[in-house]
């Protein structure tokens, strides 16, 4: 069998185990002893999804010729999150000039912050979902008082308005939800993330 773990090849021992489920479990032990989790399972090539892992989980050992692991440590979520306070630190400051921008006509340098907005909130989302493999560590995140759910609920809002005054080309209203509405979220949102 090959085995890799994040696209790396690495030799391993088995001892008893003698299906798929029986491997993954003992692996599972290994990763909570380093405070890490399993986050996809390719076997064979094929992705085990959530609803086909426990009929994958009784292959026998014998019938895997390849096993892929996805796995995330906490630490590489801690420096996810502090990667993203340093650029919403930055996406921050560069909203609160968008009304400028849009009025000086600097269309390109606006829609590239609204990019970078949107890849920095897509980001955020993705490592605080990861986050909750370790709520111990991560449970009580909070962003200006509100839990993550109730946050993005919140802003969800926000920026749906943001993106209908964007369509409609109302550069006023945009500037007005960039500084006063988005800016101040982004900094509740970094200051979350650099408090862990």
């Amino acid at each position: 069998m090959d085995f890799f773990v994040n696209g790396e090849k690495v030799e391993i021992q088995l001892e008893n185990e003698k299906t798929l489920g029986e491997i993954l479990s003992a692996f599972e032990t290994e990763c909570a002893k380093n405070e890490a989790a399993t986050i996809s399972i390719k076997l064979n090539g094929e992705a085990v999804t959530a609803e086909i892992f426990d009929e994958a989980g009784k292959t026998p050992v014998d019938e895997i010729k390849k096993l892929e692991l996805g796995v995330v440590s906490s630490m590489e979520i801690l420096t996810a999150f502090k990667a993203e306070a340093k650029f919403a630190r930055q996406i921050a400051g560069e909203l609160e000039e968008l009304p400028a921008k849009l009025q000086a006509g600097k269309d390109k340098e606006a829609y590239s912050l609204i990019t970078n907005l949107a890849d920095l909130i897509d980001n955020f989302c993705h490592t605080a979902t990861l986050s909750a493999l370790f709520p111990q560590k991560y449970g009580t995140i909070t962003l200006g008082g509100k839990s993550i759910k109730e946050f993005f609920a919140d802003f969800s809002t926000i920026l749906r308005d943001f993106q209908d005054a964007f369509s409609s080309k109302d550069t006023v209203l945009m500037g007005d939800l960039a500084e006063y509405e988005i800016s101040p979220r982004i900094i509740s949102l970094a200051e979350a993330a650099e408090k862990l």
